[in-house]
């Protein structure tokens, strides 16, 4: 499963990338906003430090203006997946796009038939938001495994990238289905790394070293 992380902070994207583990970023209208730069500069500079798919999201909401969009977005970088919303309009963008071989990264999905209409537009990735559906008492995680079975069932390449994660639990459903990637909160990253007896554990190896320490002889060691 590949990580990506879901933020327009560079500090937090140059925190989890410096581990390793991060294959990507996501953001959106609302991520960007906070960051109070401009758009352009902020979006190649994520691309660089995270070296990884990064989608920047159109604002249009008519299908010639989120391709011309679309189309801008792509030269900020070679790294830059356009984000397109799952909307009529959006899928006639995302085939335009897509033809042009510019990565789409179709989103705001909540039923299996709009990831099946996106996968069929061309879109490399859908993106659908298991947490907003939570939030309304239907469990997300049965719409992840409706969809990798329908990709499933007709080979389509579309990558289904898990959104609106909350916790770790999402992150370990969606690993145990197969989902292609999931995209996470800084705070959902760095819960992943944290176990009480992990924490435990290892003061007690720590005190246990320490204590063997002090009742070895000198020359032991020494030597």
């Amino acid at each position: 499963m590949k990580f990506f992380l879901d933020t327009a902070n560079v500090e937090e994207i140059r925190q989890a990338t410096s581990l390793g583990l991060i294959d990507g970023v996501t953001t959106n209208p609302s991520l960007v906003a906070k960051e109070g730069r401009p758009f352009d500069e902020l979006i190649h500079e994520i691309c660089e430090v995270v070296q990884g798919p990064v989608s920047a999201e159109v604002v249009s909401t008519e299908a010639n203006a989120m391709i011309k969009e679309g189309r801008s977005l792509a030269e900020i970088h070679e790294h830059v997946v356009v984000k397109c919303p799952l909307i009529r309009e959006g899928l006639k963008a995302t085939r335009v796009l897509a033809d042009e071989g510019i990565r789409v990264n179709v989103t705001l999905c909540f039923s299996p038939t709009q990831a099946l209409l996106a996968a069929k537009a061309g879109a490399a990735y859908i993106s659908p938001f298991v947490g907003r559906l939570d939030d309304i008492s239907y469990d997300g995680m049965d719409l992840i495994g409706q969809i990798l079975a329908i990709y499933q069932n007709y080979g389509f390449p579309t990558e289904v990238l898990v959104a609106s994660i909350r916790h770790p639990k999402h992150i370990l459903d969606a690993a145990l289905m197969g989902a292609d990637v999931a995209t996470l909160p800084y705070k959902a990253f760095d819960a992943m790394f944290n176990h009480p007896l992990t924490d435990k554990g290892l003061a007690a190896f720590l005190a246990d070293w320490e204590e063997a320490r002090e009742t070895v002889a000198p020359e032991a060691v020494e030597a």
